[in-house]
């Protein structure tokens, strides 16, 4: 884990301007260092050797004047501190919830709900100790050190060579400890992870264990995975309490070392006492800023762990969408044309050189086993995937134009989508009214035309019915019917349908065949992936992968 993260100031670039006024406030507070240790002693000399306060009255507005400034500086270097960690989480958590809501839409990779909730939530909170503690104690690491040292040179040679000497030990012990933080926060991180994912995973199914007597049985489970995070939290702050002290004890023998020297040759005459207090009272500050910096960077630590795991995200590789080209509005066609896609841990494409068409106004229905690329051929479509050989070509009409064979990655994306009526095997519903997720496919429809549409769908429900999240109000066969219904409101001239009667009963799957054969006969290219002999058969080709 890098001490400073280039990726963050690249990503939230808002940030670099406070990183300047970090670094130009730490500048000013070790020029502060250096000049409120120089009157403190001096005026302490002067009223040993002068046995009196005569004289001190400007030396000690001056110190009054240097502690206010430090103090401003210090008020001015939080603000700047916390404006920055809210600029840079802010940034990123739009970044990662784009990021993630690209990559749920494809319905081959599926979505990291639970990664993304923890990363989006108090994941990137912990960037708040890096921003307002570690990186300003990390510039002071650098400026007051360097500042000291230069006042040091002019005042004593000996006391010089001390610090710079025992100065780097603190330094080369933070990197052992960092390296095992590193690896005990990673751990921590990939608890907390799998913690999230396992919760998530038992409430969605709760329904399920609970029918089957295994709600109850969950509970062993959960505690196993919250136990295995406490330990790792807890191994993690041994580790940030036992560096403490390393760190501590380092700091506390070199200053020793500096103070023996200096006291040695004052006896012998050889140091006045303003210089040795002087040079006493400056190798602390010249070690201070590092044993900071030690100790916040465990605060940090968490932070940097979940920005490394929402880089991680962020750099998934997506498909490219720079191509512009117009996207056809109707009389639309489709050809695969030895489509292949690979895919993590699995040796062979799915699909594997897949060639097939599908014509304005036909419906081909796609058959095959499980895993062998049906939903995939889906998501070229969709714009989601792009395909490791092959093309995958669209051609058709605009209003004053005819569209030749153009590939999917160089059509306009967003132009393009609104060309497609998709209805995934488990459709989305939000929390809300039928008519509210209708309309996400149009929002101009009025209630007539959503009556209509889920008339076709087979759906006699109340437009203004209030449904749950994910459509918990409605049984499975009536949220997939209320996805088809959104996909026919949209009125695209292309139609995805993926495993559309799977769960209906009989005469239901003739309803939604019934709609799927009426879009056919509009114009529409309706490529549907299915099992069922009904589905199937409606078909006017079937295609086998």
């Amino acid at each position: 884990m890098k001490p400073v993260d280039p990726r963050l100031f690249r990503t939230a670039r808002s940030s670099a301007p406070h990183l300047a006024a970090t670094v130009v406030l730490g500048t000013a507070t070790a020029v502060l260092v250096v000049v409120q240790a120089g009157l403190i002693a001096t005026a302490v000399a002067r009223v040993i050797e002068r046995r009196g306060a005569d004289g001190l009255t400007p030396l000690l507005v001056g110190l009054a004047a240097t502690i206010g400034a430090r103090a401003v500086l210090t008020w001015a270097t939080e603000v700047v501190s916390q404006r920055a960690s809210a600029a840079v989480k802010s940034e990123l958590r739009t970044q990662l919830v784009d990021r993630a809501s690209r990559i749920a839409a494809d319905p081959a990779r599926g979505g990291r709900r639970a990664e993304v909730a923890a990363l989006a939530g108090s994941g990137l909170d912990a960037l708040d100790g890096y921003f307002s503690k570690y990186l300003p104690q990390l510039v002071l690491a650098v400026v007051v050190p360097l500042v000291v040292l230069l006042q040091l040179l002019r005042t004593d040679l000996t006391a010089t060579l001390t610090v710079a000497l025992t100065l780097p030990l603190i330094p080369v012990f933070m990197i052992l400890v960092g390296m095992a933080t590193e690896a005990s926060n990673a751990k921590r991180w990939d608890a907390l992870t799998r913690l999230g994912h396992h919760f998530l995973d038992i409430v969605e199914g709760m329904p399920t264990l609970r029918a089957f007597g295994r709600g109850t049985a969950q509970a062993d489970l959960v505690r196993e995975s919250t136990d295995r995070y406490r330990s790792t939290t807890m191994a993690t702050l041994r580790i940030a309490f036992l560096s403490s002290l390393i760190l501590e004890t380092l700091a506390t023998l070199s200053v020793a070392l500096v103070a023996v020297g200096v006291g040695l040759r004052m006896v012998d005459g050889n140091l006045d006492l303003r210089t040795g207090l002087l040079v006493i009272l400056l190798a602390p500050e010249a070690y201070l800023p590092l044993r900071q910096v030690g100790a916040h960077y465990h605060a940090s630590a968490a932070g940097l762990a979940a920005v490394d795991a929402a880089f991680e995200l962020l750099e998934t590789p997506m498909p490219s969408h720079s191509g512009r080209g117009a996207a056809p509005t109707h009389r639309l066609s489709i050809s695969f044309d030895g489509v292949s896609v690979h895919h993590a841990g699995r040796d062979q494409p799915a699909p594997d050189t897949a060639s097939l068409t599908v014509q304005a106004g036909e419906v081909v229905c796609v058959t095959g086993a499980s895993g062998s690329g049906k939903t995939t051929l889906l998501s070229l479509l969709l714009g989601q995937r792009t395909p490791d050989a092959g093309r995958v070509t669209v051609s058709g009409f605009t209003d004053d134009s005819e569209i030749g064979d153009t590939m999917v990655a160089d059509l306009d994306h967003a132009h393009w989508q609104r060309q497609i009526g998709w209805v995934d095997q488990h459709p989305y519903m939000a929390a809300g009214t039928l008519a509210q997720n209708l309309r996400i496919a149009r929002p101009d429809a009025t209630d007539a035309e959503l009556v209509a549409v889920l008339h076709c769908a087979g759906l006699a429900l109340d437009p203004h019915r209030q449904v749950g999240e994910h459509g918990e109000a409605l049984s499975a066969g009536e949220r997939r019917r209320a996805g088809l219904a959104r996909a026919l409101l949209r009125g695209a001239p292309l139609l995805l349908l993926d495993e559309p009667t799977a769960g209906l009963d009989a005469a239901t799957e003739a309803d939604v065949l019934r709609a799927v054969r009426a879009e056919a006969a509009r114009g529409v290219a309706v490529l549907m992936v299915s099992h069922r002999p009904d589905t199937i058969a409606a078909a006017d080709r079937v295609e086998s992968l």
